[in-house]
């Protein structure tokens, strides 16, 4: 009995390219697949003929000795449609039916021994003071981390020995099952989905090839450093996995709140107790900023309570961008609880001066006329 012609078999010419040849495959293993067609002899004899024609079209070599001399250039090498049994056909073409059956089946390079993998990423919060944002710090960072194994070189094995690539998955990490006519793969459990064995392991790290380690470092923080801002320090996270790059760490700035300066923006807010007399007659007064530096201001005449007086760049240094903030004093006023009798005369003359009842001791002193007089 002669046997079909290949191309004829998949529906393809003969000069069709190895991506039509696969499709045209596809659609047929799709169409005569055994768990589309149970009990179906027909069917199955479709689906195995349909496999060898491909095993042979998909191969140059092979296609090129089919071209020229027919089945007789292609003898032995396949099975023949009644030879050629589902777990042939299965294991040759697993990833055609990956691809439409989601299986799962393609193949995977092998593994020759651990591969290297990057670190983790570390993450930790530094707490600084306000002052400190103002004029740059240092910070000791002390934490632990992963590092790499110093006796195995981040080898994981013993000197003198290496990983074996695993016998039974043969380095894939994946074990390939079929039920019935179901195909699927798990992970392998003689080396855990890794694709290789450490028989002889690093007896500091255990195979793994790092080991945990307190770490101790100083780092900068610059000048006008934000609350919740954060600082890549690079290659300080976890070191790689057999030999990989190490992680980074994160650095998350926390600022404590000062109980005397206010910062909003790059501006810094501080608020300045003045005299009446000031106020109303100006004044020259000197003040500390942050930094401790002594800072001269200038009180207008008639400076009312609340009034914002701006000192131009004496504020926080600026991250984006050139220059400073500004320091802006909040005007304040000061209220004494008790004066002598001749202060309190000649606070009820001026009251009088300016066309204002004085207060009398029930209607709150002195300190009642100051708060009625500056609203």
């Amino acid at each position: 009995m002669s046997k079909k012609d290949y191309y004829e078999i998949l529906g393809v010419k003969k000069t069709a390219s190895q991506d039509k040849i696969k499709a045209a495959y596809r659609k047929l293993a799709l169409k005569y697949h055994p768990d589309r067609n149970p009990d179906n002899k027909e069917a199955e004899e479709k689906f195995k003929e349909a496999a060898q024609a491909y095993e042979v079209l998909s191969d140059p070599t092979k296609r090129k000795q089919y071209d020229q001399f027919g089945h007789a250039g292609v003898e032995g090498a396949g099975a023949g449609p009644g030879g050629m049994n589902m777990d042939d056909i299965f294991s040759a073409f697993g990833d055609i039916f990956g691809d439409i059956f989601g299986t799962g089946f393609q193949k995977k390079k092998k593994k020759n021994g651990p591969q290297p993998r990057r670190g983790h990423d570390l993450h930790k919060n530094v707490k600084i003071t306000l002052k400190e944002a103002f004029t740059g710090t240092k910070k000791e960072i002390a934490y632990y981390r992963f590092a790499n194994c110093k006796t195995c070189k981040s080898k994981g094995t013993k000197e003198g020995t290496k990983a074996e690539s695993c016998k039974h998955c043969k380095g894939t990490g994946q074990i390939n099952m079929r039920q019935g006519f179901f195909m699927y793969s798990q992970t392998c459990g003689y080396c855990a989905g890794e694709g290789y064995i450490i028989s002889s392991p690093c007896k500091t790290c255990s195979g793994q090839s790092r080991v945990q380690e307190y770490d101790k470092f100083s780092v900068n923080i610059p000048k006008g450093i934000f609350n919740g801002a954060e600082l890549r320090i690079a290659s300080k996270g976890d070191a790689g996995i057999y030999g990989g790059p190490a992680g980074d760490l994160f650095l998350q700035v926390s600022i404590i709140a000062d109980k005397k300066f206010l910062r909003i923006e790059d501006d810094i807010e501080i608020k300045v107790m003045l005299t009446y007399p000031q106020l109303t007659l100006g004044a020259q007064i000197e003040i500390e900023n942050i930094d401790e530096k002594k800072v001269s201001i200038k009180i207008p005449k008639g400076c009312p309570v609340g009034e914002k007086i701006i000192i131009a760049g004496q504020g926080f240094n600026k991250l984006r961008g050139k220059g400073r903030g500004d320091l802006v004093i909040v005007t304040k006023c000061h209220i004494p609880k008790k004066l002598s009798k001749e202060a309190q005369s000649t606070l009820k003359d001026y009251a009088k001066l300016i066309g204002d009842t004085p207060p009398d001791e029930n209607d709150g002193g002195i300190a009642g006329f100051f708060k009625k007089f500056l609203g």
